[in-house]
């Protein structure tokens, strides 16, 4: 059995970021969205399945035409796992700071003497 897909699987590849940026302003068909790629309409149709698996889009069907329309909430998770790095180098370049500043003294105070 295969794994479930995240969030991270679909926004790791290049053309599934495009296709999220695309879908984000408007629904669009699926060969609208293959139109912009120079690819066939098959890879761009994979892409699609597996931003649909991971929950960023959903297709509709409108009479004869499947449209994709983005679901941009699952990116939360991308930003909480980044802001828990976020957080770690921020501290870290906080201390760094604190340090220099404290180097910075010390050499002013030795040529004093």
């Amino acid at each position: 059995m295969e794994a479930r897909r995240d969030v991270f699987q679909a926004i790791a590849d290049p053309t599934r970021r495009n296709i999220i940026g695309m879908l984000a302003g408007e629904p669009l068909h699926v060969n609208a969205i293959a139109d912009n790629f120079k690819m066939s309409r098959q890879a761009v149709s994979l892409h699609v399945k597996i931003l649909e698996e991971c929950g960023l889009l959903v297709i509709k069907q409108k009479g004869r035409e499947r449209f994709c329309e983005a679901k941009l909430d699952k990116l939360n998770e991308v930003s909480v796992w980044v802001d828990q790095y976020k957080k770690f180098w921020e501290a870290r370049m906080d201390a760094m700071e604190k340090y220099l500043q404290d180097l910075q003294k010390s050499r002013k105070n030795a040529r004093k003497k």
